[in-house]
Parts: C-alpha cells; sequence; structure tokens
C-alpha cells in the first residue's frame, strides 16, 4: 500500500514538474518571437521600457481586470514607460507574429526592445510594476 502511494505521488511530482517545464519553455519561445518582431510596432524604439498588450473588444477579463491594471501602472510610472495596446481582432497577422494565443497577452519590452518577460491571461499591476522594475 505504501509503495503504490510513494508511486502515485513520485508521478504527480513528475507531470507537475513537466508541466511547469512546459509552460517555461513555451514562454522562451515567446519571447524569442517577441525579441525579433519588435520592429513591427516600432520604427525607431522609445528609450523607455514598454507594455505591449494584446487584447480584443470582447474580452471580459481585458475590460474588468487587465485594462485597470495597466492603467494603474501607467498612472504611477507616468512618462518612464510606454503602453501599446494592440487589438487582436483589427491585426491578427501581428498577433499571430508575435505568437498570441489568447488574450489578454502582455508582453514588457525593455529600453534596448528585448522583451523580457510575457504574461499569458491576466497580470495583476503588481506584477507588471514589479517587471518593470527589473528592466
Amino acid at each position: 500500500m505504501n509503495a503504490e502511494i510513494l508511486l502515485r505521488f513520485g508521478l504527480a511530482i513528475g507531470m507537475i514538474g513537466l508541466g511547469t517545464f512546459a509552460y517555461w519553455l513555451i514562454n522562451q519561445r515567446l519571447l524569442v518571437r517577441a525579441r525579433s518582431n519588435v520592429f513591427t510596432l516600432f520604427n525607431k524604439l522609445p528609450n523607455k521600457p514598454v507594455l505591449v498588450y494584446f487584447t480584443t473588444p470582447d474580452c471580459a477579463p481585458c475590460k474588468t481586470v487587465q485594462r485597470p491594471a495597466i492603467d494603474r501602472v501607467s498612472n504611477l510610472l507616468g512618462e518612464k514607460l510606454e503602453v501599446v495596446e494592440v487589438n487582436a481582432y483589427e491585426q491578427p497577422e501581428l498577433a499571430k507574429t508575435w505568437g498570441v494565443m489568447s488574450v489578454p497577452t502582455t508582453f514588457v519590452i525593455d529600453a534596448r526592445g528585448e522583451a523580457r518577460y510575457v504574461n499569458n491571461g491576466v497580470a495583476r499591476a503588481e506584477k507588471l510594476l514589479e517587471q518593470i522594475q527589473t528592466l
């Protein structure tokens, strides 16, 4: 009985580890795509951090949680941050180029134009602030 429980526990830990690794690997791939496509949004980099926000008009979490979080971060940082909002319905090729599969998706790009963080799904204001402040 104990051996069976330990085996199941080991399998559960293995699956959690494999899932975490797969999630990390997918995020790394998205960051590489974003780094190579940053100039699809800019002709010239703004020399400050940029928050790229992919959304759609009918996305409820975008309107109720993500947009207020981005507004809060933008108000706190003011001119130190540029926010670029991309409507994935109006620009589906841009979303595809960046590897966006769901909305909301946010990318944090440093002043040199390197994508440093990607958030699939809602990212709270605190998390976005922490990511931007580490740049």
